[in-house]
């Protein structure tokens, strides 16, 4: 047996189970995708067409380039929406079953609020929450490893940013107290 022949199996036991029942077929999930590409492109081909689409004495008017990259856009909407809609196979394919919609929305909620938080707690303190939390809660990381390994990150993170290149970072009432 050469060494290309080998195969490593490493088994994650917080794998999503394979009979979790579908949440939304492949069909459905591209008809979608290529409505809103067209809808899109259609947006933008309209706007463009109002700020001039046409050559003018001095050369393309501003819209010239996007709007025919719009209609090109919407002809490959269009074109992937018949075929979305044509294909039989693909339209049962599962997309994604409940249990991987689950660990999608694990990462993806604890993000959508960080982004939130970072808006009046600053980037820093955001960032301590996010990596505390998803070590614990999705890695299963000891509490106060998990802390001080946020710690350290944002206070690495904001030595870096804040006090060696002085760059202009989101901040908070944690920064205002210190005087940053």
């Amino acid at each position: 047996m050469s060494q290309t022949d080998l195969e490593i199996v490493v088994d994650d036991p917080t794998a999503p189970e394979d009979d979790s029942p579908s949440v939304v077929s492949s069909g459905s999930v591209e008809s979608v995708v290529c409505l809103l590409l067209l809808a899109l492109a259609a947006m933008l081909g309209y706007d463009n067409w109002r700020t001039g689409a046409s050559w003018d004495a001095t050369g393309p008017e501003p819209g010239y380039f996007p709007f025919y990259l719009s209609v090109i856009l919407g002809g490959g909407s269009l074109y992937g929406l018949i075929a979305a809609l044509l294909s039989r196979r693909k339209s049962a394919e599962t997309f994604v079953t409940r249990a991987q919609a689950y660990r999608v929305l694990a990462v993806f909620v604890p993000t959508l609020l960080f982004c939130l938080v970072t808006q009046f707690l600053g980037l820093y303190v955001g960032s301590f929450l996010l990596i505390a939390g998803f070590m614990r809660a999705i890695g299963k990381i000891a509490l106060w490893k998990s802390l001080l390994t946020a710690l350290v990150f944002t206070a690495i993170m904001f030595a870096t940013f804040d006090v060696a290149f002085d760059v202009i970072m989101p901040k908070g009432p944690l920064e205002a107290a210190f005087g940053y």
